[in-house]
């Protein structure tokens, strides 16, 4: 195979149908040989890349660069051209050889100049390279996904979060990493909190508010945040406090629980691109049961009240949903259905969240508190449960799409 000298050919101008038709028919009729080609539009301008291979005796003189030139100009586009050092015959092996490809992922509605600058400086910072940007959100600039490649193996993944989001920090921006492969597009169940997560309340908060019983119920809230009690010990206790509360007064309440923002968008998407969807929630059946109704989820765990004479008696019918209990029954689904763990999600906003989280394939710490933000693969403290899409990888014009096809119930 003859000796080729690269050429990086860049086309820029204001995007108009035909423009790469164009240019790459100078390439057909030359017969010059495509090594690589990519294009973006940024507010209706285009930037058109092609790394082309032509004779190295007359690389400048090149006929089919004059040709490129005269038809970018007679169709009001600039073009330059930059000979490339290396002569291919072969192509060349990656220099990336040895890296992982990971999808770094930025949320916020402050997202500017300055969260892009600290956010590629510490990706410089660590070695890793920039390979692709593009921008997930709709008109405003709110959603970045960066697709880089890092040496070191699996273990500085970690490291990379970590660092992204001390970085970050300042700017109240959100980052989430992932592996860049085939199962971060690939996902098929999700499974959810329930209180502070799928709902805007906490639904005992309610109950004991509706009982004359708030204030102790916070206060061993507090205590099970402090490490005085486990989970079961707490639910326990307060539910005790909820004796005698009339269960009609429940079920009124769960008539009226408020759907965090963006919620019935996510399962929308979700649904309509296959997903399996769940509740799993230390809270109560009486709300979740109309939750999986309401939404059509297909599975709802929590734990049920029990109610005797149209009372309740401060007691819990059966095993408590625990925090041990969320990571089996994410797992017992996943396994029900067919799924592999790395093609699941899971959201939540407190600590009882952190084993599902971490087992499932993508955890997220949804307005959470600091301990699970630590710990889970990426947190989201601002915006709506739709915002999750972006960590999927979703461009917003393509979620419009298809919300606007999707049956309204």
């Amino acid at each position: 195979m003859q000796e080729l000298q690269k050429v990086l050919v860049t086309v820029i101008g204001p995007d108009t149908p035909g423009i790469t038709a164009a240019m790459s028919g100078v390439l057909a009729e030359n017969h010059a040989r495509l090594l690589d080609i990519e294009q973006v539009v940024v507010q209706g301008q285009l930037t058109l890349c092609m790394l082309i291979g032509v004779s190295p005796e007359t690389a400048v003189g090149e006929p089919v660069i004059k040709d490129l030139l005269f038809r970018a100009k007679s169709m009001g586009l600039d073009l330059q051209f930059k000979i490339i050092d290396q002569r291919v015959g072969a192509l060349p092996a990656a220099t990336t050889e040895g890296h992982l490809r990971y999808a770094v992922t930025a949320i916020g509605d402050s997202l500017d100049a300055e969260g892009v600058h600290i956010l590629t400086r510490e990706l410089a910072a660590l070695g890793a390279n920039i390979e692709s940007i593009r921008k997930l959100s709709g008109p405003h600039l709110i959603s970045l996904e960066v697709i880089v490649s890092l040496p070191g193996g699996d273990c500085r993944a970690a490291e990379l979060r970590r660092a992204l989001m001390q970085g970050l920090e300042p700017t109240n921006i959100d980052v989430g990493v992932q592996r860049e492969r085939l199962t971060r597009r690939a996902k098929r169940l999700i499974v959810m909190d329930m209180d502070s997560t799928l709902i805007q309340i906490e639904v005992i908060d309610e109950l004991a508010r509706m009982h004359g019983v708030v204030d102790r119920v916070g206060d061993i809230t507090r205590r099970a945040m402090a490490g005085e009690l486990d989970f079961a010990a707490s639910l326990t206790e307060r539910v005790g406090l909820l004796k005698g509360l009339p269960y009609a007064r429940a079920l009124e309440l769960a008539t009226r629980l408020p759907l965090t923002q963006g919620a019935p968008e996510l399962l929308k998407v979700l649904q309509r691109l296959g997903y399996k969807t769940a509740v799993i929630s230390g809270g109560f059946s009486f709300a979740a049961n109309v939750l999986k109704e309401q939404l059509g989820l297909d599975y709802a765990y929590s734990n049920q009240l029990e109610v005797v004479d149209g009372l309740l008696t401060g007691r819990v019918v059966g095993a408590i949903v625990t925090p041990e209990r969320k990571a089996e029954l994410l797992r017992e689904i996943a396994e029900r259905e067919g799924i592999a763990l790395d093609q699941t999600i899971a959201i939540g906003d407190g600590a009882n969240d952190l084993g599902m989280l971490t087992a499932a394939g993508l955890g997220i710490a949804f307005h959470a508190k600091p301990k699970l933000k630590a710990a889970a693969d990426t947190a989201v403290s601002a915006g709506g449960l739709d915002r999750m899409l972006y960590l999927l990888g979703l461009p917003w014009r393509d979620v419009e799409e298809l919300l606007a096809e999707t049956p309204q119930g």
